[in-house]
């Protein structure tokens, strides 16, 4: 992280506080020329069609849009805008963000109220999730679900706040983001020790309440302890496999063995340098972690977790995208692109479903992988 950068903040966070009033509300200009033009899931074959309307796709990580200014949520959408998450075959969207520091609580309540109102202004377009039946539900109405997340759990100052922001709508939280904290290490701390007494006990409020336990960020260390602490299965939203990258951010075999044999899944990302360590870095590249997964614990345990919004990352203005890759310690091992050709555009899940067919899944594993594994484990852990 850059000098200039407040240590306390987490990637999005920082650009919240840093990119605020420089940016017009108008989304027009250049980062709109680079994104593709409405999306078309005609182009796609009648199989992958009938795959993705027939299922419940469900992206475990999938912010409503990649803007980083702190009053985001207070824009309306454009009629492109709406027709592109209606094309997108992406039933339901986990809006989750990385927000830190000693005003956490305070943030994060902020957090939640802003993207609640914009859900309720497009609530033509949107249903906010509170129990798994909802899921179900905005599929059957033509609605899009948005599960509220996010990527730490700094908000809980004490156990009780487990409960409160429960109750603010709060549904699926990271243990850490990428560095330490009263709970545990981030994936890219110097040293792991692992879950503190008081992550302890976060993690069992967590799992008694209903809120979804992620670790997708958390240490090698951290990652085991929670999954060996739970009674019951949590998730890994969106990482990929450390046996075909060895990247930090990633999780190994073991980790994933013992969150499949609680009953866990692990939504698979589309970054970049989480696919693959060199070029080329393709969609192709996404399908060997959902296949290494599969062949390590079964299919039953593995989803989508693209992390990112319709658009990508390299979309993005780019003060804001210069500011993003500044934010992190090498080890991240930014390239040129960090979204994937294909994977980068609304569509994206037919190009996937297209990939998935090709090589040689059938389609009620497709469905599976696609949301069924997540609509299984949501059920089982929200109450």
């Amino acid at each position: 992280m850059s000098d200039d950068l407040s240590p306390r903040l987490s990637r999005r966070a920082l650009l919240l506080a840093s990119a605020g009033a420089a940016l017009a509300l108008n989304l027009r200009g250049a980062a709109a020329a680079k994104r593709p033009r409405r999306a078309d899931p005609g182009r796609y074959s009648a199989r992958a069609r009938a795959v993705v309307e027939r299922g419940l796709v469900i992206d475990m990580l999938a912010p409503l849009r990649l803007d980083l200014r702190p009053d985001v949520y207070t824009r309306t959408l454009s009629e492109a805008e709406i027709a592109d998450f209606r094309a997108s075959g992406i039933d339901v969207f986990h809006n989750a963000w990385g927000l830190e520091g000693a005003d956490a609580r305070e943030r994060v309540a902020e957090y939640l109220a802003g993207w609640h109102g914009f859900l309720a202004r497009h609530s033509d377009l949107f249903l906010l999730v509170d129990r798994a039946a909802d899921l179900d539900r905005a599929k059957r109405d033509g609605k899009i679900a948005v599960i509220a997340g996010v990527q730490n759990a700094e908000q809980f100052r004490s156990k009780d706040d487990v409960k409160f922001f429960h109750g603010l709508g709060l549904r699926c939280a990271q243990l850490t983001y990428n560095a330490q904290t009263l709970i545990g290490s981030g994936s890219t701390e110097r040293e792991d020790g692992g879950l503190s007494d008081y992550g302890v006990a976060i993690v069992q409020e967590m799992e008694r309440v209903g809120v979804l336990v992620d670790v997708s960020h958390c240490g090698a260390r951290t990652t085991l302890d929670a999954i060996e602490l739970a009674k019951g299965p949590i998730a890994i939203t969106h990482s990929n496999c450390r046996a075909l990258n060895d990247h930090p951010r990633l999780k190994t075999d073991e980790a994933i063995r013992k969150l499949a044999a609680k009953g866990g899944v692990m939504g698979i990302t589309g970054v970049r340098m989480f696919v693959g360590a060199k070029e080329p870095t393709t969609i192709d590249g996404i399908v060997d972690h959902i296949d290494h997964v599969a062949k390590l614990v079964g299919i039953e345990h593995v989803g989508i977790g693209s992390d990112a919004d319709l658009y990508g990352y390299d979309a993005m203005p780019a003060d804001q995208l210069k500011a993003l890759r500044a934010a992190y310690k090498a080890s991240y091992g930014f390239r040129e692109r960090i979204d994937i050709e294909g994977f980068d555009r609304p569509t994206k899940i037919y190009e996937l479903t297209e990939a998935l067919i090709k090589r040689g899944y059938a389609d009620a594993d497709i469905e599976a992988v696609l949301g069924g594994n997540f609509r299984r484990l949501l059920g089982q852990v929200w109450r």
